[in-house]
């Protein structure tokens, strides 16, 4: 029990932002010239000790420029490649083994073929490939929605909290199908641009929906007939809409290319519904295996995990308004 409850903390410490990564984007011109921009978050005041290596035919104009943004550092600068091919060439990150966040890599051709990748520590670098099929991008956004949804420690919060409070298999998937419905509808309108809000008081949004919903839960262990029992699909429906706009501002640091925005918007999708069933499936089997060793223990879980969910949710939403007032 003890365990269950540190282990949700942990993310207090850890993975309070919303999808923050290091940002390496490679953009080629015309004439032999790639334009670098490299954005780095801080923690506190300080700069992650993260260094892009570029390739070494990469010849700088000038010392570029460097500038501070509201929670990262930017650097631009110009390079000349003596007209030299990206294709097959290396782009690394030294420091990534030893600093707990992501690298967001994206490459932009003169062509017009992007690529996406995200490094973590045990991959820290990116070999351009040649122009990808249909099939290797459709997998490439599959897997970055699938690990997505399972970094994003809010969502998995929020879905976490109505397993708690949805019984049956009946109502747990009418349940998950309206949050699934909800969240890709505003996925698509706000990747395609029809709807555009701010991502500051989207992610104070997503947290306060947790925090509404532990409260529901903890009304439900002592007895209380709540609203989200008795409508638990409409619940998952409003809230997902506003869990739809956080999946659409990980998917803009992403990126989209721009020839291929309905199937890298679906496959980004169902990559997060991937991670969505595997969280869902994990629970509920640790649940159940818990279940009938000991109804007891699975009681004590049901009622203790809202009040750590609640503050942790708490904490996040304290946090990103804070942020943006």
């Amino acid at each position: 029990m003890l365990l269950l409850v540190g282990l949700m903390l942990q993310p207090i410490a850890a993975f309070a932002d919303e999808f923050s990564p290091a940002l390496l984007k490679i953009t080629e011109r015309e004439g032999g010239w790639v334009d670098v921009t490299w954005k780095v978050p801080l923690r506190g005041d300080k700069v992650l000790a993260l260094q892009p290596a570029l390739p070494e035919f990469f010849k700088p104009l000038g010392s570029g420029s460097e500038r501070r943004l509201p929670g990262g550092w930017l650097t631009f600068n110009s390079y000349n490649t003596g007209g030299r091919d990206l294709t097959g060439s290396v782009l690394k990150i030294e420091g990534l083994s030893s600093v707990p966040t992501d690298v967001l890599v994206r490459v932009e051709l003169r062509d017009g073929t992007e690529h996406s990748a995200i490094l973590r520590g045990g991959e820290s670098s990116f070999t351009i490939p040649e122009k990808l099929t249909r099939t290797q991008l459709a997998i490439s956004y599959w897997k970055l929605g699938t690990v997505h949804i399972l970094e994003g420690f809010d969502h998995l919060l929020f879905l976490l909290t109505l397993l708690l409070i949805v019984s049956g298999v009946w109502p747990l998937l009418k349940t998950v199908t309206a949050f699934t419905l909800a969240h890709s509808l505003t996925l698509a309108l706000a990747t395609l641009g029809l709807v555009k809000i701010p991502s500051a008081p989207t992610e104070a949004v997503i947290a306060l929906s947790i925090v509404l919903l532990a409260v529901e839960a903890v009304r439900k262990s002592t007895g209380v007939f709540t609203m989200s029992e008795r409508f638990p699909w409409l619940i998952a429906f409003t809230f997902g809409l506003v869990h739809g706009l956080g999946f659409a501002g990980a998917l803009s640091e992403i990126g989209v290319p721009q020839n291929e925005v309905p199937l890298a918007l679906l496959m980004f999708n169902i990559g997060v519904e991937t991670g969505q069933v595997m969280f869902v499936l994990a629970v509920s089997l640790i649940l159940a295996v818990l279940h009938k060793f000991s109804s007891k223990v699975t009681s004590n879980i049901e009622r203790i995990a809202p009040y750590a969910i609640g503050s942790i949710a708490s904490f996040w939403m304290i946090e990103r308004i804070v942020a943006f007032t």
